[in-house]
């Protein structure tokens, strides 16, 4: 495993819990949840047994990732990121650890309560069934989704899923969702490296779709549950903003600006190690 030109922002590695023998991780990116991410971490504690949890904190302020209470359902990382960037730092940041600590894949899902986090032992079977990319979607047979926002719906039906199928050559519908697996091989391979500082939004999410059917790797999709809360949606980010952010990155990945051999400055620094 190379790590050489590894871009990976700084982070506290809290250890709450030693290392079990399970071979796979979930990794939850999570900032300023509340009592969402507590309510999801106490329904993942039934399954705990079966693989590590790892979360992935953004910086947050509001308490909800106690030590004591994280300790106590077994969680066995806190990872706090002191460093800039969003969602995909975040991933890079728990990827990176993951490897480091061995494990033979690494499922992610969203800390905000939405996911069914049942279907965990789904995504372990696919990985252990030899799948490198696993994709969860509300969309195919026995998928679910509750009180999805329609323009959302709309946008990942009409936009999204038919764009990244597009360029992927592989037909996803749930493209937006973050909850996937992913193998050792598929991040480790030097075709991919996600371990890049352009890398920062929502880029590793839409890129990872991409990559892994372009380089011949073998994925899937698998049914999930989504499930919105009533009423209003609470967001981090504007709609107009989160789409124009979405189109962009699109629109970089129609011209594999996010693949490895285009991205000169990454490929500079790299070769000056």
């Amino acid at each position: 495993m190379n790590k050489e030109n590894w871009q990976v922002p700084n982070y506290a590695a809290n250890e709450l819990n030693d290392r079990s023998r399970n071979k796979y991780c979930v990794c939850i990116p999570v900032i300023n949840e509340g009592e969402k991410i507590q309510k999801q971490l106490k329904k993942m504690a039934a399954i705990s047994s079966n693989i590590d949890i790892i979360i992935l904190d953004g910086g947050s302020t509001d308490n909800s990732l106690n030590l004591q209470f994280l300790e106590g359902l077994g969680i066995k990382t806190l990872l706090v990121k002191k460093d800039s960037g969003k969602l995909s730092a975040q991933l890079r940041m728990g990827f990176a650890y993951a490897l480091e600590q061995g494990y033979e894949g690494v499922i992610t899902v969203d800390g905000n309560n939405k996911d069914s986090v049942e279907s965990i032992p789904s995504f372990i079977e696919k990985l252990d069934e030899g799948y490198d990319f696993v994709q969860g979607s509300r969309y195919v047979p026995g998928g679910s989704e509750i009180n999805t926002p329609l323009s959302r719906k709309l946008a990942i039906k009409l936009i999204h899923a038919p764009v990244i199928s597009l360029i992927a050559g592989f037909r996803y519908t749930d493209t937006t969702n973050g909850f996937r697996a992913h193998s050792r091989s598929f991040l480790l391979d030097p075709k991919v490296q996600p371990f890049r500082n352009i890398f920062s939004t929502y880029e590793l999410l839409a890129y990872l779709s991409v990559r892994s059917s372009r380089l011949g790797y073998r994925v899937i999709e698998i049914p999930v549950t989504r499930a919105y809360p009533k009423g209003k949606i609470p967001t981090k980010i504007s709609p107009l903003r989160g789409n124009m952010l979405l189109m962009k990155i699109l629109f970089n990945l129609a011209l594999k600006k996010y693949n490895p051999e285009s991205n000169v400055e990454y490929q500079k620094g790299a070769q000056s190690l």
